[in-house]
């Protein structure tokens, strides 16, 4: 061991037995001074060697505690886990209900998996994805009657599935009229024509209106119920060709040539306010008579009948016979399967709907009473032609059958569509009067 420096030099060592014999440090007197800087001790080599080192690397400490030179910082006290008296963690009281959570909660998850389509219908319903058009709670756009021939097809909105609860979803019929009230002619501007003054040729025009509404418009009627007040406003002529029709529908005498009506076994309407858009006109006949001339798209929200998935998986005859077709949703989603589906029963808000577009090119003619013997406050046609989007070509029982998308995916028994397409919302293009069944871009 190292020891303190002597505060002298010793003196040399004699040999013993001096010349004196006596001791050299007999007179040496330790005080507590001397005492005390003795207890100085030199470091070891490893200690300076380390002091150094850390003088310009502090020492980082392996085990995550704090060094010397960091900041204090808060700590959280956290409780230790009780063990057993092997060492062995003991089970936590109070978690007994997470077992039941995860159960609960996988089976949410698969049922959202199997309904992916009632399950974006109800997110779509409270917070709105543009889904239909409009978000929820979004005041739906309302669209004036038409001035004027139209020079353009609508234009295309957001290709949604429709649904029972949202029925005019990618429809740009949703901002429609609902009523034939909305359109002209205007109070006021109606004047003399022929031998009728303003007041008749009003009253006249007002009687066409009535006859739309219940020949088109009618729940009973649109729901596949006897038109008995549209029957009331024809001719004897006129009801009696649609009374033939009505009791023996053929090709040649089709009563939806007059009436717009379904099969409720097939077609359900989706509640009773249906939507249209077209213009009224009037003129005289150059008999001294009237002209009014009427043309109107009407358009009908429908839910699958108990029949509707038997009649879509049916064989259909070969030829030209085939339902018009239906643009795919943009929705997305998968088909509900048939075997899974009762339509009649099925009625949720969920449902896919499809819907039919009527399209009517009609002109009534009221004759001079002087020259023609005719029946009061009746209609009498000179010309009527329509067309229909979404419904099967070449059936003539008098009823429209539309095509449902999700039986569209199964059966394959209708025919590849071969016809021209068209869009049923285009009201600047001529009705076509060749019969060529076609497809229909949209619905």
């Amino acid at each position: 061991m190292p020891i303190a420096e002597d505060p002298e030099p010793r003196p040399s060592e004699e040999p013993k037995g001096g010349t004196d014999g006596k001791d050299p440090f007999a007179d040496l007197v330790l005080d507590e001074e001397f005492v005390r800087g003795a207890a100085v001790k030199e470091q070891t080599g490893r200690t300076r060697m380390l002091a150094a080192r850390w003088q310009h690397t502090p020492p980082v400490d392996p085990g995550g505690r704090r060094s010397v030179n960091d900041e204090p910082r808060k700590r959280f006290a956290r409780r230790a886990r009780p063990v057993d008296p092997w060492g062995n963690p003991r089970p936590r009281r109070g978690g007994w209900w997470r077992t039941p959570l995860f159960v609960v909660l996988t089976v949410a998850l698969v049922l959202a998996a199997l309904n992916v389509d009632g399950l974006r219908s109800w997110y779509s319903t409270r917070f709105g994805d543009g889904s239909g058009g409009t978000t929820a709670g979004t005041p739906v756009a309302t669209v004036a009657p038409e001035a004027g021939a139209p020079t353009a097809a609508p234009p295309p909105v957001d290709p949604k599935q429709p649904t029972v609860d949202r029925p005019w979803a990618g429809s740009p019929a949703e901002g429609w009229p609902t009523g034939v009230d909305a359109f002209g002619p205007e109070p006021g501007t109606v004047t003399r024509i022929g031998v009728f003054d303003a007041d008749q040729v009003a009253a006249q025009v007002d009687l066409v209106k009535r006859y739309l509404a219940a020949a088109n418009l009618d729940p009973r009627t649109v729901a596949g119920g006897r038109p008995e007040a549209a029957l009331a406003m024809l001719g004897p002529e006129g009801r009696a060709k649609a009374e033939k029709a009505l009791a023996q529908p053929s090709r040649d005498q089709d009563p939806t040539s007059w009436f717009s009506r379904f099969d409720g076994r097939d077609a359900i309407p989706v509640g009773d306010t249906y939507r249209l858009q077209g213009r009224i006109s009037v003129e005289g006949d150059g008999k001294r008579g009237v002209l009014v001339h009427t043309d109107f798209t009407f358009v009908y929200p429908l839910r699958p009948g108990p029949d509707a998935a038997k009649r879509a998986t049916a064989p259909k005859p070969s030829g030209p016979a085939r339902p018009t077709g239906s643009p795919a949703p943009g929705g997305g989603g998968v088909a509900k399967p048939v075997g899974l589906l009762t339509p009649a029963a099925d009625v949720a808000g969920d449902t896919w709907t499809a819907r039919t577009v009527v399209r009517r090119v009609d002109t009534f003619r009221f004759y001079d009473p002087a020259k023609f013997s005719v029946e009061r406050d009746r209609l009498y046609f000179e010309q009527t032609m329509s067309d229909v989007g979404n419904s099967e070509c070449d059936v003539y029982d008098g009823w429209y059958h539309p095509q449902f998308d999700q039986f569209a995916a199964v059966g394959g028994a209708s025919p590849e569509p071969s016809g021209p397409t068209s869009d049923p919302y285009d009201r600047s293009r001529e009705l076509r009067t060749d019969g060529v069944c076609g497809t229909v871009s949209r619905s």
